[in-house]
């Protein structure tokens, strides 16, 4: 670097040649696919037809016509408003009791980390066998309470997205705990200390204290979630494949489905871009959450 720099470099010029490295590493594995997609998605690209050929916009007008398309987007807004809600509330919970520093509370949380780094793949599995119809531990559970117990819970359309849900909040709940818990050590005790003089209650000094110093930490992770939510594909598509009956098909499975299974590249590339769009607005709030917060 001192060589470079009795060579004449500015410090401008030092900071281009450290970026390029990394500038070419973005181009090539995330810049050039992404724009290659959207391209692809104006053709009829397949893969069992080696005539490929530019038609506009007609795979979007497919995409916004067909007539599943609108359920699609209704199951994925839905399981990303469940699988994002539900073990945040959870989360902020289990976070709120272990900050209170019980004796043991430091191994519970060492436990309820543990399933935060099982693959995704080896959870869809288990959670599969837990909601088998014919062997499933659930339904066993329920045949020795006296109940059913043949119920299949995977094979219903009214319960399947149900059941991915549950699965990705037994994933995710360890996630929301960490840092929920992390926002609520930085709360400034003697604001609650001081409202406890005063005579406020649990549920006062929660939404008037605790959350309001919270707030960046809880939008934070409330945007991540929703945008690690929206790309989330292993437990859907290890546990039910987006069936039955679409039932659970979100834009991830659509998008491999359509491009791996209907081999229909140009479409699944329609379905992607809509896809990166609406992760987009998500991330675009992410961003401005983590300028302001700094």
């Amino acid at each position: 670097m001192k060589n470079l720099r009795r060579k004449g470099l500015t410090d401008r010029q030092m900071g281009v040649l450290l970026i390029i490295p990394g500038l070419a590493v973005f181009i090539a594995v995330i810049l050039y696919p992404f724009i290659d997609a959207i391209l692809m998605s104006f053709t009829n690209k397949s893969m069992i037809d080696p005539n490929t050929r530019f038609v506009g916009l007609e795979n979007y007008i497919k995409v916004f016509t067909d007539p599943y398309f609108p359920k699609t987007m209704f199951t994925t807004f839905l399981f990303v408003a469940l699988a994002t809600v539900v073990p945040f509330v959870l989360g902020f919970i289990w976070a709120i009791l272990l900050n209170q520093g019980f004796r043991g509370s430091e191994l519970l949380r060492g436990i309820t980390l543990v399933n935060w780094i099982i693959p995704g793949i080896a959870i869809g599995f288990l959670w599969s066998w837990i909601f088998n119809g014919q062997y499933g531990v659930l339904n066993g559970v329920l045949k020795a309470l006296g109940g059913a117990g043949s119920t299949a819970w995977l094979g219903q359309t009214g319960t399947a997205l149900l059941c991915v849900v549950v699965a990705r909040t037994w994933q995710m709940l360890p996630w929301y705990m960490a840092f929920l818990l992390g926002g609520l050590q930085g709360v400034p005790m003697d604001q609650l200390e001081a409202a406890r003089i005063d005579g406020a209650g649990n549920w006062k000094s929660f939404t008037k204290i605790i959350l309001p110093s919270m707030r960046s930490i809880v939008t934070l992770v409330l945007v991540m979630g929703t945008v690690g939510n929206l790309q989330h594909f292993d437990l859907p598509w290890t546990m039910v494949q987006g069936g039955p009956a679409r039932a659970t098909t979100t834009l991830s499975i659509e998008v491999y489905a359509t491009a791996f299974k209907n081999w229909n590249m140009g479409k699944a590339a329609t379905v992607g871009t809509i896809w990166a769009v609406l992760l987009a607005c998500f991330s675009i709030i992410y961003l401005r959450q983590v300028r302001d917060s700094d």
